[in-house]
C-alpha cells in the first residue's frame, strides 16, 4: 500500500451485464488517496469516475454490476470481498457521500431531521431525542439558518443548495474520514456552486478528513484539489499535483480538456474559439484497441493502436498513459 494512503484502488474493473453485452464501465483503474487530502477526479460523462467512486461504498447495483477485478484497500483492508453487513458498518462512520443530486437522494416523505438523525442512531446507537439535536448541530453547521426549526422541514420545502447542505450534513454526522462529493455542484447557479465548494473546503479543515471531488468541471478542480485524475473511457489516462497538472498537461486529452476552458485573463486581448475535442466517446462495449483515446487525437501513430499504454511516471508523482 502506497505510504500515508487512506485508500487505494488497484486495478479496479467493474462491468455491467446489458442486452447487448458486457459494458466495461471502470476497467483497471488505479488511484490513492492520502490523509486529508483532496483529489479531484475528472472526465466527461460516461467516463467511469462515478461507477469508480460509488464502488468503494458496494453502492453499484450487483448484477447488472460486478466487480470483476482488482482490490479496494480502505486502510489496508480489501473492502472487495466484504458482504452487505460489513459494508454497513463502513458506510457514514468511516465513508460519507454526497450524491449528485440531492432531491433524489432525500426522501421525500421524511423530514431532513429524521433521515439524518437515523443515519446517527444507526451508527452511533443514539436515542430518538439525542440523535434529533445531533441533527440540529449538522445542520447548524452547514450553516442552515434556524436549524431547530428547519429540521422539521421537508425535502421539497428547502432550494437546491440548501438541499446539497442538507445531503452534507447527512454525509458528515458521523465524522468519516472519507468524504465522497459526487458532482455536488451539479444543477446548482455559479454564486451557490462556490457556496457549497467553500463549504466543503471548511469542513474538510475542521473535521481533518479527506475528500475524493468527482467532477467534470476542470476549474473546481483548480480551485479545490491538491492532486486530480483524469479518467477516459474507463481508464485514467493522467495523474498530478494540480499545479503540475495544468502547467504542464502531458496527455492529449487533458490538453483538450484544458483548452476548452474559457479564459478571462485573455478573452480581453483576443477573441478565440474555444477549441473542442473532435469525435465521440467510444462504446465501452466494444472499446478501440490499444490506447481509447487515440481515434480522437490528433498526435495518434500506429504504435498507439499496438497495445493498451502504460500508466508511467514522467516526473515526481505525474503519471501519464501515452506511448508519446
Amino acid at each position: 500500500m502506497a505510504e500515508g494512503a487512506l485508500l487505494e484502488i488497484r486495478g479496479l474493473k467493474v462491468h455491467f451485464a446489458t442486452d447487448d453485452g458486457m459494458v466495461r464501465a471502470v476497467d483497471g483503474v488505479d488511484l490513492s488517496l492520502g490523509r486529508g487530502e483532496t483529489l479531484g477526479v475528472v472526465g466527461e460523462s460516461g467516463c467511469g469516475k462515478t461507477v469508480t467512486a460509488m464502488t468503494v461504498l458496494k453502492l453499484v447495483a450487483m448484477p447488472p454490476g460486478r466487480i470483476v477485478g482488482g482490490e479496494i484497500l480502505w486502510r489496508g483492508r480489501d473492502l472487495v470481498p466484504l458482504g452487505p453487513a460489513e459494508m454497513q458498518k463502513l458506510r457514514s462512520r468511516e465513508i460519507g457521500i454526497v450524491f449528485q443530486e440531492p432531491m433524489t437522494s432525500l426522501n421525500p416523505v421524511y423530514t431532513v431531521g429524521a433521515q439524518i438523525a437515523e443515519t446517527v442512531r444507526l451508527h452511533e446507537g443514539l436515542s430518538r431525542r439525542a440523535a434529533l439535536e445531533r441533527a440540529v448541530e449538522m445542520l447548524r453547521l452547514v450553516h442552515i439558518p434556524n436549524p431547530e426549526r428547519r429540521v422539521h422541514d421537508y425535502p421539497h420545502q428547502f432550494s437546491g443548495g440548501m438541499r446539497q447542505r442538507v445531503m452534507i450534513a447527512m454525509a458528515l454526522s458521523c465524522n468519516p474520514q472519507l468524504l465522497i462529493a459526487d458532482e455536488p455542484t451539479t444543477a446548482l447557479d455559479v454564486t451557490i456552486q462556490a457556496q457549497i465548494l467553500d463549504l466543503l473546503a471548511e469542513m474538510k479543515a475542521r473535521l481533518g478528513m479527506a475528500v475524493m471531488l468527482i467532477t467534470h468541471a476542470m476549474g473546481v478542480v483548480a480551485e479545490t484539489a491538491q492532486r486530480v485524475v483524469v479518467m477516459y473511457a474507463g481508464k485514467v489516462v493522467e495523474e498530478a499535483p494540480v499545479r503540475e497538472l495544468f502547467a504542464r498537461p502531458r496527455h492529449p486529452y487533458t490538453q483538450g480538456l484544458i483548452r476548452s476552458i474559457p479564459r478571462i485573463d485573455t478573452a480581453a486581448a483576443r477573441k478565440a474559439r474555444l477549441e473542442a475535442i473532435p469525435g465521440v466517446v467510444p462504446s465501452l462495449l466494444s472499446p478501440p484497441p490499444g490506447c481509447r483515446f487515440a481515434p480522437r487525437c490528433r498526435f495518434a501513430r500506429e504504435i498507439c493502436t499496438a497495445g493498451e499504454p502504460p500508466l508511467r511516471e514522467v516526473s515526481p508523482g505525474h503519471r501519464v498513459a501515452c506511448v508519446l
